[in-house]
């Protein structure tokens, strides 16, 4: 028994570690040609395996698609909490999580552009997907009102102020290439400073 149970985490440890390599392969897939023109062949290739291989994992593109959205999810959700355990005002919170999620799209994504590519999943999981980025918004925004009403961020629709900065770095799977100038802190710190400039009041009180 003791030698079964010392298998079996490893063998678990080899199916993660595979899955992610495979998310990385599609995403970076996705990023160069697009998720339409991406087949599960360049996929494989990718990583030298054959298209059979990828069914242990995944059983379609789509689904490839979905799992990428849920990882990216993840770590959005993660954002705002993270903010407010380490910042008291307003305004560091929302430039945290600006930072941290030119990051998630830099990093994680590696620019893949999946924030265009929602209509492509399955309708069950677009509304799980829109409902998930529905709640970062709103969090976001409850970031801004707060901000608004300490006299931290100046009156402005915190609505709108949200669709702006979140439009502007979703924008960022149009140009960036993991191997450019650019790298993703200093990405993160540019767009914090310039999306707040416009928010933010001077000085703080």
């Amino acid at each position: 028994m003791s030698g079964v149970a010392a298998v079996a985490p490893q063998a678990g440890d080899r199916h993660s570690r595979r899955r992610a390599e495979i998310l990385q392969a599609a995403l970076r897939a996705f990023r160069e040609q697009g998720y339409h023109a991406t087949t599960l062949e360049d996929i494989a290739g990718v990583l030298g395996l054959r298209k059979t291989a990828l069914y242990h994992y995944f059983p379609d593109k789509e689904a490839l698609l979905y799992a990428c959205h849920l990882e990216s999810l993840a770590e959005l959700e993660r954002l705002v909490p993270e903010a407010r355990a380490r910042f008291t005002h307003a305004s560091d919170q929302l430039a945290y999580v600006i930072r941290e999620h030119v990051r998630v799209m830099t990093d994680t994504l590696q620019g893949s552009p999946l924030a265009f590519e929602v209509t492509a999943l399955l309708p069950a999981h677009q509304r799980e997907i829109i409902a998930g980025r529905d709640a970062y918004e709103r969090a976001l925004r409850e970031i801004i009102e707060r901000g608004i009403r300490a006299g931290e961020l100046r009156a402005t629709n915190p609505k709108i102020a949200v669709f702006a900065i979140l439009g502007a770095i979703n924008w960022i799977a149009r140009w960036y290439r993991p191997e450019g100038l650019f790298h993703a802190r200093e990405l993160g710190d540019q767009f914090a400073e310039h999306l707040l400039g416009g928010l933010t009041c001077s000085p703080r009180p």
